[in-house]
C-alpha cells in the first residue's frame, strides 16, 4: 500500500526528460543493431539525434516537464527521419497537453499523462497489441500503472510495476511475427528478434519511472 508520497513540482521536472534522453543516446548502437536485424537499422541513430537535440534545448534545472516534452515533440516530428518520429512526437505532445501547466504532478496526473500518450499513438496508427510494435510495451505499462493505483499502491510501487510491465512487454515481442512496417514483409523471419520500437519505448518508460521515483517526496 502507498503512504506518504504526495506530489512532484512540475518546475524543474524537465530534468526527468534530460535523463530519458541520456538513456536513449547511450543505447543508440543497441537500438540500431536490433532494428538492423529486421528493419532499416536507423532507429537508434534517429532516436539519439532527436533526444540529444532536445536535451540541448531543454532547461533541465528549472523547466517544466510539459514544456520539455513539447520541445522534444517538435524535434521528433520535424527534425528526424524514420517512422517513429511522428509516433513518439504525438505521444509526447499529448502527454504535455495532459499536464497543461499544472504546478504539481501527483500519481493520478502522471497516470492521465501516460494514458494520453498511449491514446495519441493509437490515434495515428492502426497497430494493436500483438503486432510487434511499441504498443506491446506501452499498453501493458499504462494499464499496469492504472491497475496499481486502483489496487491502492503508492506512487513508487505503481512506477515499479509500470517498469516491470514495460520490460515484459518488450520481451514479448521477441516471439511475435511483425505485422506493421518494413519488418512485416519478412513474415516468420521476423520472429526471434526484439522489436526496436518496443525496446526504445521500454527504455523511455523505465527512465521516466526512475527519474520520477528519485524526485517524489517520501
Amino acid at each position: 500500500m502507498g503512504g506518504g508520497v504526495t506530489t512532484l513540482k512540475n518546475a524543474g521536472a524537465a530534468g526527468i526528460l534530460c535523463e530519458v534522453a541520456d538513456v536513449i543516446v547511450a543505447n543508440k548502437a543497441y537500438l540500431s543493431e536490433i532494428d538492423g536485424k529486421i528493419g532499416d537499422g536507423d532507429h537508434g541513430f534517429n532516436m539519439a539525434k532527436g533526444f540529444g537535440r532536445a536535451k540541448d534545448r531543454i532547461d533541465g534545472a528549472s523547466g517544466t516537464l510539459d514544456s520539455a516534452m513539447r520541445t522534444l515533440s517538435d524535434i521528433l516530428m520535424s527534425e528526424i527521419g524514420g517512422s517513429m518520429g511522428p509516433l513518439y512526437g504525438m505521444m509526447f505532445s499529448d502527454m504535455a497537453d495532459a499536464l497543461d501547466g499544472a504546478a504539481e504532478i501527483d500519481a493520478a496526473l502522471f497516470g492521465r499523462m501516460i494514458r494520453a500518450g498511449l491514446e495519441g499513438v493509437q490515434a495515428i496508427g492502426s497497430a494493436r497489441v500483438g503486432d510487434k510494435t511499441l504498443l506491446d510495451t506501452l499498453v501493458p505499462a499504462v494499464e499496469t500503472y492504472e491497475a496499481a493505483l486502483a489496487d491502492g499502491d503508492g506512487w513508487p510501487q505503481a512506477l515499479g510495476r509500470m517498469k516491470a510491465a514495460a520490460e515484459a512487454g518488450r520481451d514479448s515481442t521477441r516471439d511475435m511475427v511483425a505485422k506493421m512496417g518494413r519488418s512485416s514483409r519478412l513474415g516468420e523471419r521476423s520472429r526471434g528478434v526484439l522489436d526496436a520500437g518496443a525496446t526504445s519505448c521500454c527504455l523511455i518508460l523505465a527512465a521516466f519511472a526512475d527519474g520520477t521515483d528519485r524526485r517524489i517526496a517520501r
